[in-house]
């Protein structure tokens, strides 16, 4: 069962089970069927001008899979093409214990089996089913809430803001199973915390906590309730004045995003690459198994 209470008097709704529940203030797209929604938006705040969009697959602690993926684009087009003369701000979330706990298993065995020609397009267009977030008009805060993992870390990267939760884990662990860092994982970290700080967490793969994440930039703060956190700034950013926070989201994410497409098919081609490697296919078994993984392609490159 998913259930939440939100402290914030600016989020005066609940979700319980199958079951979408809206009490006076919020407006809530709850589930249609005895299938949940992949993803679920709710408007809150001062007239609702705060929606917030929560990855709903807790079972799978809302690993990024196509289903996933294509669920959070359709949202996204929708607030952008239905819903943005009444929208101030957008909250991501994740449903359950985790944000995101990264890649999918099956998704990353499968691109094992698949060539390099076909990979690199493929992971493009994956990239962008979760980084079409860029493309809302408003500004978009990740509100931690849980582990944020490999690509659920880099899409949390993508938010303009990110509020955590105490002592959560996060962690752009690529390397560690024997791949190039994706999703804009080597463009947004440097930007974020500094060349030093993101080539140490990118090589190594290490995982740090929330603190350790506010102490190098890459997490604004932390709260005991991050999404109660993250909609009481969103409400504030929705109540200034819309030309003006829309035209400063577009001027900072213009500067952020030069050389942000070179940086994606870079990545997407290095993925490509490593994913025809024996040491991939061992990291990914590691992961299946629970067992550290034994790296062995140590190459040479002389004629």
């Amino acid at each position: 069962m998913l259930s939440f209470r939100l402290s914030s008097r600016l989020l005066q709704g609940r979700v319980v089970g199958r079951q979408a529940c809206a009490l006076p203030g919020s407006v809530v797209r709850g589930f249609a069927s005895d299938v949940p929604p992949a993803v679920t938006v709710e408007r809150v705040g001062p007239q609702g001008r705060v929606a917030v969009v929560r990855l709903n697959r807790p079972d799978k602690l809302n690993a990024m899979t196509t289903e996933l993926g294509d669920a959070f684009s359709h949202v996204v087009s929708t607030l952008n093409r239905e819903e943005a003369e009444t929208l101030g701000a957008v909250v991501v979330t994740g449903a359950g214990k985790a944000f995101s706990a990264g890649g999918d298993l099956e998704f990353l065995r499968n691109r094992h089996c698949d060539t390099a020609s076909r990979n690199a397009p493929i992971m493009r267009t994956f990239y962008q089913r979760f980084l079409c977030v860029r493309s809302l008009p408003v500004p978009v805060i990740a509100a931690i809430n849980g582990p944020a993992i490999g690509a659920g870390l880099c899409f949390a990267l993508a938010c303009d803001i990110r509020i955590a939760a105490p002592k959560v884990k996060m962690g752009l662990t690529f390397t560690a199973l024997g791949l190039h860092p994706g999703m804009g994982a080597t463009h947004f970290l440097p930007q974020i915390v500094g060349h030093q700080a993101a080539s140490e967490m990118l090589l190594t793969g290490q995982v740090i906590s929330s603190e350790e994440a506010v102490a190098r930039g890459l997490v604004a703060r932390t709260a005991e309730d991050p999404l109660a956190a993250a909609v009481e700034s969103a409400a504030s950013m929705a109540s200034a004045g819309p030309v003006a926070v829309r035209t400063t989201v577009r001027s900072l994410r213009m500067r952020q995003d030069v050389g942000l497409d070179q940086a994606l098919q870079r990545e997407a081609d290095a993925q490509a690459q490593c994913y025809a490697s024996a040491d991939y296919s061992e990291g990914v078994e590691a992961v299946a198994e629970k067992r550290k993984p034994v790296f062995s392609q140590f190459e040479h490159y002389r004629e």
